[in-house]
């Protein structure tokens, strides 16, 4: 895989998704991997995009709020990450790989959609 970020080895990918950003993430460096520079399958990177592409659903970006039931698409987003996750594995070998969940309701607690984001 040569050298994909700052360390001297690439040895643990974490898939996390976030606005803007490939998911795929260095572990120990925190550097965004160029999916297009992985050994992973075109369906693959196409389904990991896709995934990407509907993070934040759960968030109402014009008010920076979180929507009412949100909670449960962030968790169907996360459900589909976890099961991507396992296509990574399957596809990269010798790499420790985990899946980072969103938590944006958890971090949130008992937030009301008419709080403020931030």
């Amino acid at each position: 895989m040569g050298s994909l970020c700052n360390c001297k080895e690439l040895v643990q990918i974490k898939v996390e998704a976030d606005i803007g950003a490939d998911p795929l993430w260095c572990k120990v460096c925190g550097f965004n991997l160029d999916m297009d520079k992985m050994e992973i399958s075109d369906s693959l990177k196409i389904q990991l995009r896709s995934w990407i592409n509907d993070y934040g659903a759960w968030i109402n970006v014009d008010s920076d709020s979180l929507i009412v039931g949100g909670e449960n698409l962030e968790k169907q987003h996360n459900e589909i990450g976890l099961r991507l996750t396992e296509k990574v594995i399957s596809e990269i070998k010798n790499k420790k790989i985990v899946f980072q969940p969103s938590s944006i309701y958890e971090s949130f607690g008992d937030y009301t959609s008419d709080e403020k984001l931030i």
